[in-house]
C-alpha cells in the first residue's frame, strides 16, 4: 500500500507512523559513519510520500501545509537527518505551485517525475562566499549563453547541497552574465560537468548528504532558465514550516526518551524510580509545556496560511519567521532538559540524546535567522504602532 492510496490526514499520519519507525534503528549507524539514508529515502520513495504536495491536476495528493509539518514532524521524531533532508522537497513542490513560479509545462514534466518516479530536488543556493541566500549575497556561480544562443552555460561551486547523494534534480542559482540578474536554472542529475564533492563534515545533521555540487561549464536548455529571482528579502513562504516541524519531532523524540528512562531508573538510594522526584517531575512538566507551546504555534500558523487568502499571506512574513524562532529554540531547551534528567549517560556516544543534542542545534543555522527574525519582529511591531 502507499500513502497516497488513504483518504484521510489521519490515515496518513497513523501509516506513516508505523513506516518510519525503522527509520529509529537506523539513525545512529548513519550518525557514526557520516553516511546519507539511502535507505529511509526510498522507504518514502516506495510508498509515494515525495508526491503528497505535487498538486492534484498532476497526479499528486495536493495535501494542506497544515498536514506537511506534522507529517514532518513525524519523521523528525524517527531521524532528524531524514526529515530535514526530504522536507526541502516536500516544500519546494508545494510553493512552486502556490507560487505559479516555473513554466507549467516544464512544472507538470516534473511533477509526473515525482508521480511515476518518485523523482526529488532541492534549491542549491548557497556559497562559500554569499553565505546565507536570505541575506541577499549575490551569486558567484555564473550563467552565460552560449555562442549559438541555445543554452545557458553554468559554472560555479554551491554549499549545503542537502540530500545531495539521492537527488534527481538541482534548482540552481546563477548571476546571468553581463546583467543585474539571478536566475534559477533547473538541472538534471548526470548533467555533464556537474560533480557531487563529498565535504559534508559537520557534527549536527550528519545524515543530511549537504555536499558541494560543483558546476564546470554545465550545459542547461534555454527554457530551464526557470526563475529570475531577487536575492535576499524574500516574500512570505509558508513552505519553509518544515524546518521548524523537523526539530520540533526531534524535541519530541528526546522528551519520549527522558520519561522512559525515567520511569525505569531505579537507583538504591530512593524506593520508585526517579520518576518520582519532584525535580525530576519538574523538568518532565517544562519540556511539556515547550512542546504543547511548539505545537500550538506551528499548527495553528499552518492551518492559518492554508486559510488564507494570497493577500492575507503576504502579511504573514512575520510570524511565520516568528513560529521558526520559536519553535527551534524551544526544541533546543526540550533537549537540554531531558539531558539533565538523564544525566551524564545522555553524554554516552551509545545514547541518542548526545545525537539529538547535536542535531537540534542546526536548526538555528536554517533560515530564517535568529538575529533577521527579531529585527523583523520589531520593525513589525514598530510599523503597527505608527500606523494606529
Amino acid at each position: 500500500m502507499k500513502i497516497t492510496d488513504l483518504h484521510t490526514p489521519e490515515e496518513r499520519l497513523q501509516f506513516l507512523q508505523e513506516k518510519v519507525e525503522v527509520f529509529k534503528e537506523r539513525a545512529d549507524k548513519h550518525d557514526k559513519e557520516g553516511s546519507f539514508p539511502v535507505d529511509n529515502i526510498n522507504d518514502l520513495r516506495s510508498i509515494g510520500y515525495p508526491a503528497l504536495t505535487v498538486p492534484k491536476r498532476h497526479g499528486g495528493m495536493e495535501i494542506s501545509l497544515l498536514e506537511m509539518v506534522q507529517l514532518q514532524e513525524v519523521i523528525g521524531k524517527a531521524d532528524g537527518s531524514t526529515a530535514l533532508s526530504i522536507g526541502w522537497h516536500m516544500g519546494i513542490v508545494m510553493h512552486l505551485d502556490e507560487q505559479k513560479i516555473w513554466n507549467e509545462d516544464i512544472y507538470q514534466f516534473f511533477c509526473e517525475e515525482v508521480v511515476k518516479k518518485g523523482s526529488l530536488l532541492n534549491n542549491a543556493a548557497s556559497e562559500p562566499a554569499t553565505g546565507s541566500p536570505t541575506r541577499g549575497g549575490k551569486p558567484e556561480t555564473t550563467a552565460k549563453e552560449s555562442d549559438d544562443g541555445t543554452a545557458w552555460i553554468i559554472t560555479g561551486r554551491k554549499n549545503f547541497t542537502t540530500m545531495s547523494p539521492v537527488l534527481d534534480y538541482f534548482v540552481v542559482s546563477a548571476s546571468i552574465d553581463g546583467t543585474d540578474q539571478v536566475g534559477n536554472f533547473l538541472i538534471p542529475r548526470g548533467t555533464k560537468g556537474m560533480e557531487i564533492e563529498e565535504t559534508w563534515d559537520s557534527i549536527a545533521m550528519r545524515g543530511t548528504g549537504s555536499h558541494d555540487l560543483v558546476l564546470t561549464e554545465v550545459m542547461v536548455k534555454k527554457e530551464h532558465l526557470v526563475e529570475n529571482v531577487t536575492p535576499g528579502n524574500k516574500s512570505a513562504q509558508g513552505w519553509l514550516l518544515h524546518i521548524p516541524a523537523c526539530y520540533l519531532g526531534i524535541a519530541g523524540a528526546a522528551q519520549n526518551y527522558a520519561i522512559q528512562f525515567a520511569k525505569s531508573y531505579s537507583p538504591n538510594s530512593i524506593s520508585g524510580t526517579i520518576s518520582d522526584l519532584p525535580n525530576v517531575r519538574q523538568k518532565i512538566g517544562e519540556m511539556e509545556l515547550r512542546l504543547q507551546e511548539s505545537k500550538h504555534f506551528l499548527y495553528s500558523t499552518a492551518r492559518e496560511w492554508d486559510e488564507a487568502s494570497e493577500e492575507k499571506r503576504s502579511e504573514m512574513k512575520p510570524i511565520l519567521s516568528a513560529v521558526k524562532h520559536s519553535v527551534v529554540n524551544n526544541a533546543i531547551e526540550v533537549v537540554d532538559l531531558a539531558m539533565r534528567v538523564v544525566g551524564a549517560r545522555s553524554l554516552s556516544a551509545g545514547n541518542p540524546l548526545q545525537r539529538y543534542y547535536r542535531d537540534v542545534r542546526a536548526g538555528l543555522h536554517n533560515p530564517p535567522m535568529d538575529d533577521m527574525t527579531i529585527m523583523l519582529l520589531a520593525a513589525d511591531a514598530i510599523e503597527r504602532e505608527r500606523e494606529k
